[in-house]
């Protein structure tokens, strides 16, 4: 015959804390996908109530955007503090942001639309002003051009990245022969070419920091 355990002879639940949750909703997003990191999900993981998650996170976006905040925590920031030119350190800051919301495409998505303002967040934002400012880039424009800067980083990461769940890859081929088609009546694409495509992904992304990077240096506020 078996005999069931009385309630003060189980084992005591760890409390609650908002690491913890977290930590349980990093775990469900690696192993399930950032759509399954929702409220009820997360109460089920951790042998709770939904409601009592609402103490720590206002709702849903609240907790992605914990998430989003705390897989940042990954950006190398070391660049801020080595020596060589203050644009390669910035764009290496840069890469490495981008690199890390590559590897969380939904979190990248998220990141579009629901602005991130954890700690590590604003550690990024301070690394990317103190070297702004060391290129002597004047505090208004540094203002303006950190938003820019990371928009694009995310804006790409969000637009190339993929989860299991995401939609197939761009088949490139087919734009290469939509460019080859267009030649005749498009001059400037046919002269151009697949040149248009040219380049590694890294490439083009720190090209284009560095196009960012000169522009916010050079290009005063009015």
């Amino acid at each position: 015959m078996t005999t069931s355990r009385s309630p003060r002879e189980r084992p005591a639940k760890p409390a609650l804390t908002s690491e913890g949750i977290v930590s349980a909703a990093v775990g469900i997003m690696q192993a399930e996908g950032l759509k399954k990191v929702t409220m009820r999900r997360l109460a089920q993981e951790l042998d709770t109530g939904p409601a009592s998650l609402y103490v720590y996170f206002a709702n849903t976006d609240a907790l992605h955007a914990a998430v989003l905040d705390r897989m940042l925590g990954k950006v190398d920031l070391a660049p801020v503090e080595a020596q060589g030119d203050w644009r390669d350190r910035l764009i290496q800051v840069l890469s490495s942001y981008t690199t890390v919301l590559f590897g969380h495409a939904s979190l990248a998505r998220s990141a579009l639309v629901s602005r991130p303002g954890g700690p590590h967040y604003l550690e990024i934002v301070e690394a990317v002003l103190a070297l702004l400012h060391e290129g002597g880039v004047p505090q208004a424009q540094a203002a303006w051009g950190v938003d820019i800067l990371l928009a694009l980083g995310t804006a790409t990461a969000a637009e190339h990245a993929r989860d299991d769940d995401e939609a197939p890859e761009v088949d490139w081929s087919t734009y290469v022969q939509v460019i080859h088609a267009a030649s005749p009546n498009h001059p400037y694409i046919g002269a151009i070419g697949t040149d248009l495509l040219s380049g590694t992904p890294e490439e083009r992304l720190q090209w284009a920091f560095r196009v960012l990077i000169n522009g916010i240096a050079f290009t005063p506020r009015s």
